[in-house]
């Protein structure tokens, strides 16, 4: 098994177990090898939570530049949803899968087809 496909399994059993979500995996690597590389970085592969600066990141980068949503008070509340939803205490929210929950909140899952 190689590294990215250890890593998607890793991304799937967190979207189970702590957000309660059955993942589609088609989905779910498509995702993550939109990540890049970043998946690889033990710093970047995971998003802060209560870092605002990472939370902007996440807005801009991937909301707005990636799915091509407008700046709007949306995008933060679906980020704090996705957030609650993985849980704000656990320390490591992997980028795959808060990107996956956002694709799936906004039903931008076509960008990935």
């Amino acid at each position: 098994m190689s590294k990215r496909d250890e890593l998607i399994a890793k991304y799937a059993a967190d979207l189970k177990d702590k957000c309660g979500v059955t993942p589609d995996m088609d989905l779910l690597t498509k995702v993550t090898i939109g990540c890049g590389p970043s998946i690889y970085n033990a710093d970047s592969s995971t998003v802060a939570g209560s870092d605002q600066k990472e939370l902007d990141t996440v807005k801009n980068n991937f909301l707005i530049k990636k799915l091509g949503l407008k700046d709007s008070a949306d995008l933060d509340k679906a980020i704090d949803a996705v957030m609650e939803q993985y849980g704000r205490s656990n320390k490591s929210k992997y980028r795959a899968v808060v990107y996956y929950l956002l694709a799936k909140h906004f039903k931008k899952e076509a960008i990935y087809k």
